[in-house]
């Protein structure tokens, strides 16, 4: 008794995600805006000094979560979730700051 075994055909994979250089260029542009960062410790700021801190931070979670989480390159419901967490923790942490700011 012979059985028929078939074969599925091999595609080729397509790449999802970066290559080495891609994470080399993300890896370096998180590198120079941590010393971006570092040096808004040195350089006077005055009223602006949190709000660069919390532009640069926000940038790097979301190069973060782009590129290593692989969010770029998924389904959009995933980036969605992400970023409105992103929104809803920063709407309570400006909420936070200003109670402290006014009411102390």
């Amino acid at each position: 008794m012979a059985t028929a075994t078939e074969h599925a055909e091999h595609t080729e994979h397509e790449q999802h995600g970066l290559t080495d250089g891609g994470y080399i260029k993300v890896a370096v542009v998180l590198a120079v805006i941590t010393a971006l960062e570092v040096s808004t410790y040195y350089v006077d700021f005055g009223p602006f000094f949190m709000p660069s801190l919390m532009i640069m931070m926000v940038a790097k979670f979301i190069i973060v979560v782009s590129y290593f989480m692989h969010l770029k390159f998924d389904n959009k419901l995933f980036s969605f979730m992400f970023y409105a967490g992103l929104v809803l923790a920063l709407g309570c942490y400006f909420a936070a700051l200003a109670t402290f700011q006014f009411f102390s």
